[in-house]
């Protein structure tokens, strides 16, 4: 026969656990998380490590100081290039840098980053949040263990700074240039040799003569290295990036550990910075443009079109190798290439088209 419970022991009992309940919750919000995160950045470089300095703050004072982070440059705790895996094995729990650094991992990463001849900011924002990336985003970083987010991006980049000039595509023939990713193998193939390293080596080995072109962001960071001390012929468009997006890794687990409010927290601090670093870098590239104009001896010059028609015939078909061969990349790709068909439709009677009416020359 069932034990009769009475209605005191259930009102005390019903009391207990809501007490309880509370005394989680105020645990839960009391306590304070100390985060470690690691970057591929100089320290405070402009635009890149200042963001990121930015969101550190804004995060530790949205949540009341619940969340403190010690933010560490490249180099500081682990090197550039070794941030994904530090993240990946708890090391620190949050990493930034840019998916392409990680195409060792799996060629489809470089994707979430950019891919010559690609997207622009805007367009790849759209399909980050409103086309589906993130899932697939979320589902090539699972088996590492990591959240991954954009976060930031600097807009159509430069094509790089030459110290002698392109005039045809056999001039690529023999360089050595400082250029990750994709773009990186589209220049092997033509001939040159892709050199990957950290943003804060670049300056030296061009001094020194390790490479003999390097491209790295647009005027503003560019001028920052000083890359106009030591090459002067500055190529566009970035055909390789043409608006590549930045992105912030989070160790899954300590994510999972943080409470809803927290969680919030952090990825709405993420979103800012993505927002607020485009912003900032289409408005300093344009005043950094304007001190580089004015430097007599830097020719500021665009790529021939027998360079760019030669390396948009490479990319395409690099892309179909891979394609061919790896299934989670064309899974991938086919997403990316199908929202820029439908995105390309929408630029060219849109942006494209103001653009073309504001440049008559």
């Amino acid at each position: 026969m069932a034990k009769k419970i009475k209605r005191r022991d259930l009102i005390l009992g019903t009391g207990a656990a809501a007490i309880a309940a509370s005394s989680s919750s105020v645990r839960a919000q009391s306590k304070t998380y100390r985060w470690k995160m690691v970057t591929t950045w100089p320290p405070n470089f402009p635009g890149l490590g200042t963001s990121v300095v930015r969101m550190v703050k804004n995060i530790e004072r949205a949540s009341g100081g619940r969340i403190k982070i010690k933010l560490f440059s490249a180099g500081e705790l682990v090197p550039a290039f070794e941030v994904f895996d530090f993240v990946s094995s708890g090391g620190a729990e949050l990493g930034h840098g840019a998916a392409y650094y990680w195409r060792g991992k799996s060629e489809a990463a470089q994707i979430f980053t950019t891919l010559p001849f690609g997207l622009n900011a805007m367009e790849l924002n759209g399909w980050h949040y409103f086309g589906g990336a993130q899932e697939l985003y979320r589902e090539l970083y699972e088996p590492f263990n990591l959240l991954p987010f954009p976060c930031g991006n600097t807009g159509c980049q430069m094509g790089g700074w030459f110290k002698k000039p392109i005039d045809r595509i056999e001039d690529i023939k023999g360089l050595k240039m400082r250029i990750p990713g994709f773009g990186g193998e589209v220049l092997r193939r033509n001939g040159g040799t892709p050199v990957a390293m950290p943003g804060g080596e670049i300056f030296t080995a061009l001094q020194t003569g390790t490479i003999d072109a390097a491209e790295w962001i647009g005027p503003y960071n560019d001028i920052a290295f000083g890359m106009h001390k030591v090459a002067n012929h500055y190529y566009y468009p970035g055909w390789h990036e043409g608006g590549p997006s930045l992105e912030c890794i989070i160790n899954k687990e300590a994510f999972e550990s943080l409470p809803d409010d927290l969680q919030a927290i952090v990825e709405i601090a993420i979103q800012s910075t993505n927002d607020t670093m485009l912003a900032e870098f289409v408005a300093r590239n344009a005043s950094a443009l304007q001190q580089i104009k004015k430097m007599k001896e830097i020719e500021i010059k665009p790529f021939p079109k027998q360079v760019m028609e030669a390396f948009e015939k490479t990319t395409d078909e690099i892309i179909k190798e891979i394609e061919a061969k790896d299934p989670l990349f064309q899974k991938i790709y086919q997403s990316f290439s199908e929202y820029k068909k439908t995105a390309s439709e929408w630029t060219k009677i849109s942006e494209y088209a103001l653009l073309k009416n504001r440049y008559k020359d």
